[in-house]
């Protein structure tokens, strides 16, 4: 639908351009479309994305949703004016939280605030958004774009996702079936994901000398700093399904998020169990390292902030830890054994 007659100067006085608003929907919808599939009943403009529930052979679907945000990972991107990969942070965000209950992500929708309407730049940020949708082979049914005169200064935006899923009632992955003795298995991450910046900014200074951000530390391999905290949270929901759709029996899943191991490992354990991990059995990525030695942070803080190199772990029985490793890597996935399951009321357990 066009909107050839829609304007309004005095809107446009008060600092919110409606006519900017439209080109921003026409730039981004080559975007959205990538993520179209057959669930998907309507085009991108109307009032509500309809979507058909794909849920033939399901007893009993159960929605599964999730909501989140990009973080202060936003004021990178800001900084180094690159915005078309921080929509992919969105979209893991949520994606991999609602993957956790093994449900399949079937709709995005996100929402951007900005202190103004510059079409180019938010069509950067859902061209990333339609990017990480692709990735977790869900779809971009609708969104939000808010210009905020006044309250937001004019370059800057906000921006979150909200995601829902199914999964059979039977089939929701829980930690009832978990015992001692389970292996955890490891999926890497990209670095820092979108979790822990407020210390990176504070570590780095990166408020009062954003030019750091264009540094090269020797530990970074040729990539400046800012291009290795942009680098784009991972998304793992097409390896988990592999995994069910092998048959692997997952007893739990957690996304290592903000509060890093300690606070996301229990997350996902049954009471009387800990999941005890061998830090020797996967590589701490050169970001995390830089980190702790510009800040001087504790090793017991930096696992307690960061993913430090693993993005999710997932508990499975000890028989099946061969059948997980070879199904993740024909997906392309690079896994790693880093743990078992023991008695305990810690719920981890860093060794």
């Amino acid at each position: 639908m066009e909107h050839n007659n829609s304007q309004s100067a005095s809107y446009a006085a008060a600092g919110v351009d409606i006519t900017a608003g439209y080109k921003a929907v026409e730039l981004m919808k080559t975007h959205i479309a990538r993520t179209r599939n057959l669930g998907c009943l309507d085009d991108v403009g109307g009032f509500g994305g309809c979507f058909g529930l794909p849920i033939a052979g399901m007893e009993e679907p159960v929605l599964v949703s999730g909501t989140d945000g990009v973080g202060t990972k936003l004021k990178i991107a800001m900084i180094m004016d690159k915005h078309d990969t921080i929509g992919i942070d969105c979209v893991a965000m949520c994606v991999n939280d609602v993957i956790c209950a093994g449900a399949k992500p079937l709709v995005f929708l996100d929402y951007i605030a900005c202190g103004r309407n510059i079409p180019e730049k938010i069509a950067e940020i859902v061209k990333g958004v339609a990017e990480g949708c692709v990735q977790a082979d869900c779809s971009l049914v609708g969104g939000e774009t808010a210009e905020h005169p006044g309250m937001m200064p004019e370059d800057e935006y906000d921006l979150a996702g909200f995601t829902v899923g199914v999964v059979d009632k039977e089939k929701i992955l829980s930690n009832d079936t978990m015992k001692p003795g389970d292996v955890i298995i490891a999926l890497p991450s990209t670095g820092v994901h979108s979790n822990g910046f407020s210390l990176v900014r504070k570590i780095f200074d990166i408020d009062g000398n954003p030019d750091v951000l264009h540094t090269t530390p020797a530990e970074l391999g040729g990539k400046s700093l800012g291009e290795a905290l942009l680098a784009p949270t991972r998304i793992y929901v097409r390896s988990v399904k592999a995994l069910l759709r092998a048959g692997v029996d997952i007893h739990a899943v957690s996304h290592i998020t903000g509060g890093g191991f300690y606070e996301n490992v229990p997350r996902m354990m049954t009471q009387g169990l800990t999941a005890q991990i061998d830090l020797s059995t996967f590589p701490r990525l050169p970001i995390f390292d830089l980190i702790q030695k510009t800040g001087d942070i504790p090793e017991r803080d930096m696992y307690n902030t960061y993913n430090m190199g693993i993005g999710m772990i997932l508990a499975l029985p000890a028989e099946q830890a061969e059948q997980a490793l070879s199904v993740l890597k024909g997906a392309g996935e690079t896994a790693y054994q880093i743990g078992r399951v023991i008695p305990g009321e810690a719920g981890v357990e860093l060794v």
